[in-house]
């Protein structure tokens, strides 16, 4: 097929698809419609049988948190391919890991300044997300990317070297590992003492809202930031990797 023609093939597909999104769109309700009555269910419910007052979370990590376990695995199994995929191959050697050996533009005064000032604040953040879905709009998914943010950012201040000792590779697998299985372990203890995958069996707490109130909810949310922030840590350590192997015949 010559390159012209290619061209108009490849026209045409992009017009159906714009068409047939169009035609999607048009099909939506409008804005601030609601027809479906399982919002104003859960609206009604959530904070009563659960004490959460986050009701999203109350939705991901108990109603509908059967889907949540697939949404956790598949970043954990794409965390896992790109470790697999970015692996040492055969005849390639790693080059000491030395800040000025290696293939990057150094970092300027005034992104190293403002990373290392945000590092601390944004650890903070995540965690705070990741451990307060029952109480307010937040969740384990939000917490563990910024968590991770915190640790990138060492890598932004041009510190290649603290970076890779606080991500370690074998300790980094062993947290997300342990997020993915907290997870799960949560809905296969429920399934043990008789109840439905995943429905709550730990003590609500007395006060809607507190900290401590939600039961498995405050747990989960927990566990799935852990292995969404080791996941993300992981993938861009296996990335900076790739700046320190040599392949065959290299100097």
């Amino acid at each position: 097929m010559s390159p012209r023609r290619r061209v108009w093939v490849f026209l045409a597909a992009m017009a159906g698809l714009a068409a047939f999104y169009l035609w999607g769109l048009a099909g939506l309700p409008g804005f601030g419609s609601y027809p479906g009555p399982y919002g104003y269910i859960i609206n009604a419910i959530a904070v009563h049988q659960t004490n959460a007052t986050g009701v999203v979370s109350a939705v991901n990590f108990e109603y509908r948190g059967f889907d949540t376990v697939g949404e956790e695995f598949i970043l954990f199994v794409a965390a896992t391919g790109t470790a697999t995929v970015l692996r040492h191959l055969r005849g390639e050697r790693e080059r000491a890991p030395a800040d000025e050996d290696r293939d990057a533009p150094p970092t300027s005064e005034a992104v190293r300044m403002t990373a290392l000032i945000l590092t601390g604040p944004t650890v903070v953040m995540g965690w705070y997300l990741a451990s307060h879905a029952q109480t307010s709009p937040s969740g384990g998914f939000q917490g563990g990317v910024v968590l991770a943010t915190g640790l990138i950012l060492v890598y932004l201040a041009g510190r290649f070297l603290a970076f890779k000792r606080i991500s370690s590779v074998d300790v980094t697998d062993a947290v997300e590992a342990m997020g993915a299985g907290g997870f799960a372990a949560v809905g296969i203890g429920a399934v043990a003492m008789g109840l439905a995958y995943l429905t709550n069996f730990l003590p609500l707490g007395t006060i809607p809202g507190a900290v401590s109130s939600s039961g498995t909810i405050a747990l989960i949310s927990f566990f799935v930031g852990v292995e969404v922030g080791a996941a993300f840590i992981l993938i861009v350590s296996e990335l900076l990797d790739q700046t320190l192997l040599l392949g065959p015949g290299s100097r």
